[in-house]
């Protein structure tokens, strides 16, 4: 089997890295070390469940030689295939796991994120629910010890959202926020309505996974900065002092603002970071284009244009329409409690991608450095 060869490949680099992080010389050098380990550490896991599947496998072989041995005891025969069956269902759920552990890991899945929430159709009550997707986000970053840092935000009239970008920082918050992009609709009687009648209103939400400098070379010819006064909410510095920023990128005509920091110095860097990201997707569908219909099929699901999810309040239910799962504890899901949608998204899609052709093509390599 072609993926029992490729564990036995991992187990050969595990055992090579292990006997390499007690040489001298690699523990000599702080750099080479730390590189070794965060090596030796990617294939922990991946090993120890291999191992235990030789183990489970090595018991099988055991366990069917007793049951030939024991053909003329009917004690001992049942007691073997009670045990045979047991192992049976260990050795399926371990071989699946290995399965998923040997999935291609997505290159962005250790990046932080730049979340964009905007307020779609429905007026002030979308700026309002805007509003709650952005504290069910923060909430839900917060249980994972993330640090959540607001770069640029437009408040409505009535105190809502009509946009907000953040940045997410921690481990691994794009492998659990990438599903997260698309239309979010809710549905529920607004403050506002007098009638008692259940409006639809809708937000956009973007996950885009946080660029490096490396990755992402911005020219500074191929960009024009503007600088102006603050506006909205505010201390002395509002409407005194050219502190607000805005870059657009000549090559592509994407415009980013920030005017949240009191420092233009500030809000340039933040506002580099948001083009930075936005630069980096861009990138990613142009890759994306060049897949196979399945493939697209079941990454494209990251489209905002697609609506993905809908929170019926009077119903207190969430419905994830991408897999057909409803949770009726619409409650605790706008305080932050996410996970069992998050994990139900990434088991799916794992299961998606167990379906598809090993990869051949550039696609599956990591994204390129875009050059604008």
């Amino acid at each position: 089997m072609h993926f029992l060869e490729k564990l036995a490949e991992i187990e050969a680099k595990y055992d090579e890295l292990t006997a390499q992080l007690g040489k001298p010389e690699v523990l000599a050098d702080t750099a080479l070390y730390q590189k070794t380990a965060k090596a030796h550490s990617d294939l922990t896991e991946i090993v120890e469940k291999y191992r235990n599947w030789k183990a489970i496998q090595k018991s099988l072989q055991e366990t069917k030689s007793l049951l030939e041995e024991s053909s003329s005891d009917p004690e001992m025969k049942a007691l073997a295939h009670e045990e045979l069956r047991e192992l049976e269902k260990k050795h399926e759920f371990a071989e699946q796991e290995l399965k998923f552990l040997l999935i291609p890991k997505d290159p962005n899945d250790e990046k932080n994120v730049v979340l964009e929430i905007r307020a779609g159709t429905g007026g002030d009550e979308a700026t309002l629910f805007a509003q709650e997707i952005f504290r069910m986000y923060s909430r839900y970053a917060e249980e994972q010890r993330w640090r959540v840092e607001v770069l640029s935000t437009s408040v409505s009239g009535v105190g809502g959202l009509k946009e907000v970008i953040a940045l997410i920082e921690g481990q691994k918050v794009f492998s659990k926020l990438k599903y997260e992009s698309g239309v979010h609709r809710v549905q529920r009687v607004p403050q506002t309505e007098q009638q008692g009648r259940i409006h639809t209103s809708a937000v956009t939400v973007a996950v885009l996974p946080e660029a490096d400098e490396v990755e992402i070379a911005i020219d500074p010819k191929d960009i024009r900065i503007d600088t102006f006064c603050s506006s909205g909410p505010g201390g002395q510095s509002v409407n005194t002092t050219y502190s607000a920023v805005r870059i657009t990128h000549l090559p592509t005509g994407m415009v980013v603002s920030c005017q949240d920091e009191k420092s233009q110095i500030k809000n340039r860097a933040k506002a580099l970071r948001v083009l930075r990201s936005r630069l980096y997707e861009l990138k990613l569908q142009e890759q994306q284009k060049q897949i196979t219909e399945e493939r697209r099929a079941m990454i494209g699901t990251g489209d905002r244009s697609e609506k993905i999810r809908t929170y019926n309040f009077p119903q207190n239910r969430v419905t994830d329409h991408r897999i057909g799962l409803s949770i009726h504890q619409l409650d605790r899901l706008m305080d932050g409690k996410i996970e069992p949608l998050i994990d139900a998204l990434i088991a799916h899609y794992q299961a998606e991608k167990l379906k598809q052709p090993p990869p051949k093509g550039p696609e599956d390599e990591p994204p390129a450095v875009f050059a604008p």
